[in-house]
């Protein structure tokens, strides 16, 4: 059975998809379990979400579905099934998706049928906290930029080594069977400009619902995926640190009071060490070797 840390976990790693309810463009990710769901929902100027476990599945079924009687993982199943269609952009036409924003948050308002009887659903979406949107947006995109960065790096690279290579064709005496095949050589500071100046106007332009083309939805996949992974191995290595080791005298007996001529040599001896700075008291644990710190892409 999945606990919500588990569903959330698992919300991760689902693509942003584009939606539209009316006239409202949003985007929205969704999983759901047989003891819950969770459903994320923004128009890049806010961010919504709700969090159903099967008690409030169960309750709320019976509010808003008299006449259906069925277990919990059944209702969840069906919604399953009426948002799976919405999130890869074919929506079912027999089912109608409304959303309302209200004071306190956003409802998103479900119509279809179940069983040959109507079936409503309402999602009562509040406004996610910053550690949740950082994690499905900002850190996701932040690294998306980055390995989009490193794509056009290596693509320019690439582009100036087949110049190279069509050069030195050419200086062999080779030439094209077709001129219209001829390219000029790449410079890399005149295509981004040239791109900033034809291509972004028209990025910049687009709906806010339009922000998850079907490429950005693998790349937010891979990203998170590694994300995941990355977390994964640094739990497992703070488990296998387990705690710091206690102190070496915390399982002996205290020691028996010293006379007095006792506590003056030791403070003659302590005060002889401490004066002698070539000698340093030993530590009682190794310190362990640092772990070499591994990035995105390495």
């Amino acid at each position: 059975m999945e606990g919500s840390e588990e569903l959330e976990s698992r919300l991760l790693t689902q693509p942003w998809a584009s939606v539209c309810f009316g006239e409202s463009a949003l985007i929205a990710k969704a999983c759901f379990g047989d003891t819950g769901y969770v459903l994320l929902l923004s128009d890049l100027s806010s961010v919504w979400y709700e969090s159903a476990d099967a008690e409030a599945v169960g309750q709320r079924s019976k509010e808003l579905n008299k006449r259906l009687t069925a277990h919990v993982s059944s209702f969840l199943h069906r919604l399953a099934n009426l948002m799976s269609p919405l999130l890869a952009g074919q929506p079912d036409p027999a089912t109608s998706f409304s959303c309302q924003r209200t004071a306190g948050g956003l409802s998103l308002r479900v119509k279809s049928e179940l069983s040959g009887l109507p079936f409503y659903w309402d999602f009562h979406c509040c406004p996610a906290p910053v550690e949740m949107v950082s994690r499905h947006l900002v850190r996701p995109l932040i690294r998306m930029s980055l390995a989009l960065q490193h794509q056009v790096q290596e693509l320019s690279s690439l582009l100036l080594q087949k110049d190279a290579e069509i050069e030195d064709y050419r200086e062999s005496g080779a030439a094209l069977s077709r001129d219209r095949l001829r390219t000029e050589p790449f410079q890399e500071k005149l295509f981004l400009q040239s791109f900033m100046a034809r291509s972004l106007p028209q990025i910049c332009g687009a709906g806010d619902g339009q922000a998850f083309a079907s490429a950005l939805r693998q790349l937010y996949t891979a990203v998170t995926l590694q994300e995941a992974k990355q977390a994964r191995k640094r739990h497992h290595s703070e488990d296998a640190e387990g705690p710091a080791p206690a102190a070496e005298t915390s399982g002996h007996p205290d020691p028996p009071p010293q006379s007095p001529e006792g506590e003056t040599a030791s403070a003659s001896e302590g005060a002889t060490l401490s004066s002698s700075p070539a000698q340093k008291p030993r530590l009682p644990a190794a310190k362990a070797k640092p772990k070499k710190a591994k990035g995105l892409f390495g």
